[in-house]
Formats: C-alpha cells, structure tokens, sequence
C-alpha cells in the first residue's frame, strides 16, 4: 500500500458527515539549549552599601634607612652630614698619625716656650732658680725673645684692651647706685703702709696745665666752699677680686673741670699722689692717668667724705677721686697734684703689667 503524503490538497479525501474533526496537533518547538547554572556560595547579604574609605593624603616621607646617605636637599643646613666609610691604606694612616703627633708635640712646645717667655722674671726665677733659667733666658734672647720684645708684646695686648674699653665707653651711662642701707664695709686696700695724718694741716692740691696757663694751689676750704657737695652710693670694685658699696661725697669732677678749665688740645688728667708710702713706710708715689671724658662723667667725685664724715687717712684724706666705672686702681687716694696733658701721662700699675684704662 502507497502511503499518501499527508498536506497534499490534490490527495485529500473529505472525511464523511457527522465525522469529528480531529484537533491539530502542533508539533513542538525544538528545546532551547539550556546553560548548565553553577551553585553560588552562601554570602552574607549585604545590609547598606559598602562606604569609601577617606583619602589618607599624601603619603608621609619615608625615613631613610639608618647608614643612608641623604640627599642634599632632604639635609638640613645644620644638621651634621652622615659618616661615610672609606677605606685607607695602612701606611697612609700610619704617616698621618706620625704627622699629628709631631704637629700635636711642636704645638705643645711652642705653647710652653711662649708662656714661659711671658712670665715675669720674678716667677720665673722662683719656678725655676739658678742655671738653667739662666741658659734658657740666653737661648730666647738668641731668638729675639728677650725682655724688650716680651714687654713690648705685652704693651700691645695691653693697649688693644684698652682700645677696645675706651671705644665702647659711653659718658651717658651711669653705674648703679644703691640706697644707703646696702652699704657695705670698705677696706683700707693702700698698696703700702698707710700714711699717718700728720700731712693733712700742710695739704693743698697744685693744678697745672690750665687753659689760663698758670698753675693753681687749692686748699681744703677752698675747694669745699666754691663747689656744691653732692652724695652717692655706688660700688667700688677692686681688681683683686672684691668689691663693697659705700657711700661717697664730694665735688663733682665736671664742676672741677668747668671752673679749671684744661688748656686746648688736654685729652688726660695726670694725678698724683706725692704721700703714698711702701710697705717699707718710704716715700712712694702713686700715680694714675684718667681720660678727660671720664673726669666729666657725672658720677665721677673728687670725694671729700665717706659714710657722711670727713675722709679719713685710711681712705684718702682729704681729697681722692671717685669713678665707678673704673677699677679701685685707678681711684687714687690722697690726690695732691692734677696735671692735664695732651698725651696719656704714665700709670703706676700699668707700668707694672695692668691696663691703662681698667673700665669695667
């Protein structure tokens, strides 16, 4: 039996009435190709979305490891540079050992030599007596290391200080001054014995080198009744170490000048002393160079008393000067002579190793 193709319209043969139409049958659709689905693991879920983390900023510098060299300009312009290994040969190091040591040894010898040269000839006769100080004085004068070249390397030193002191003076600046409750015990510091009281009824003070051009002798009274008495307290200071506050009165130096005036051209005041004693108890006088702009200093006293009485010989009677700005040396005791000059007069501590000027 030939099979009839179904769907044929020529072919097809009606089915008889009252023959239930059969319900067509759609043929399925071919299966889509399904994609094997892989089991995801079991996460949290989440409640609120992640936040972003804050910018941290710029990453801070990083240290450099210890030993590091640093860059020039990670240094700082103080800090020291880092050490740095080197090698050196043995007998470089050697060699310049030898060199340090000799340089180190020539050093130290010229430091003895030079400060042996310096001390006076008094100590250096007690440090080291007889021969051989004597051998060494002749080998430093061979060297041109004598006496006078020693003095005369002192005296430099000495007037550079000086220099300096006079330089930074100033006329407007006053020392301090105290109440008369802090007064303190002033000692009789006389470089010598200290004169007896039998020059006082002859004393008077000569004064030279006046603009008037002659000399003029001035007695106690004199000097008391022409000026005005001025009072203060200041300190004295010694170059020994101690110092002790008094309290002074006099006549001002300014006044002494304004109603003496100095001859033109005067820069100094020479003053003396013609009854200071030695420790002996011989006549020898002492003697001080005072520059004029210190004289007119407005505490600088030609002092006549001391804790409210009369000076008395212990203390420079009748009549010492009184500058707080200089040194006790140069407050000279028992004045009896002031001479102005143009060229700076002689000083008697100087000429025995001190300073000239001795401000403070």
């Amino acid at each position: 039996m030939n099979e009839i193709p179904r769907g044929d319209p020529a072919l097809h043969v009606p089915p008889p009435p009252g023959t239930p139409m059969p319900t067509p049958v759609t043929p399925p659709a071919p299966a889509e190709p399904v994609t094997p689905v892989t089991p995801e693991p079991n996460l949290p879920e989440p409640t609120e979305p992640p936040t972003r983390p804050p910018d941290p900023g710029p990453a801070p510098p990083t240290e450099p490891a210890p030993g590091a060299p640093q860059r020039p300009r990670d240094r700082k312009p103080w800090e020291e540079r880092p050490e740095a290994p080197a090698e050196v040969p043995a007998a470089r190091l050697a060699a310049q050992s030898r060199r340090d040591f000799l340089l180190f040894t020539a050093g130290v010898a010229a430091t003895a030599v030079g400060a042996w040269w310096l001390l006076p000839d008094r100590t250096k006769a007690r440090l080291l007596q007889g021969a051989p100080n004597d051998r060494l004085d002749r080998l430093a004068a061979r060297v041109g290391l004598g006496a006078a070249s020693r003095e005369r390397v002192l005296d430099r030193a000495l007037t550079f200080d000086d220099d300096v002191a006079e330089a930074l003076f100033s006329k407007d600046r006053a020392v301090r001054t105290y109440s008369r409750s802090q007064v303190t015990p002033l000692r009789n510091n006389y470089n010598g014995r200290t004169p007896g009281p039998e020059y006082l009824p002859a004393w008077n003070l000569e004064v030279s080198g006046l603009a008037s051009g002659r000399a003029e002798r001035l007695t106690l009274a004199q000097l008391t009744s022409r000026f005005p008495f001025h009072e203060q307290v200041t300190r004295l200071v010694c170059v020994e170490g101690w110092s002790a506050v008094a309290w002074w009165g006099g006549l001002r130096f300014a006044d002494f000048l304004s109603a003496f005036p100095p001859a033109a051209g005067a820069r100094w005041a020479a003053m003396h002393s013609g009854v200071n004693l030695d420790g002996a108890g011989r006549p020898d006088p002492y003697y001080v160079s005072i520059d004029l702009a210190t004289a007119r200093h407005p505490q600088t006293l030609l002092a006549t008393h001391l804790g409210g009485r009369p000076l008395e010989p212990a203390h420079g009677a009748p009549l010492r000067l009184l500058a707080p700005m200089k040194l006790g040396l140069k407050n000279i005791k028992a004045i009896t002579r002031i001479a102005y000059t143009t060229d700076e007069p002689g000083d008697y501590w100087n000429e025995r190793g001190y300073s000239k000027y001795d401000g403070l």
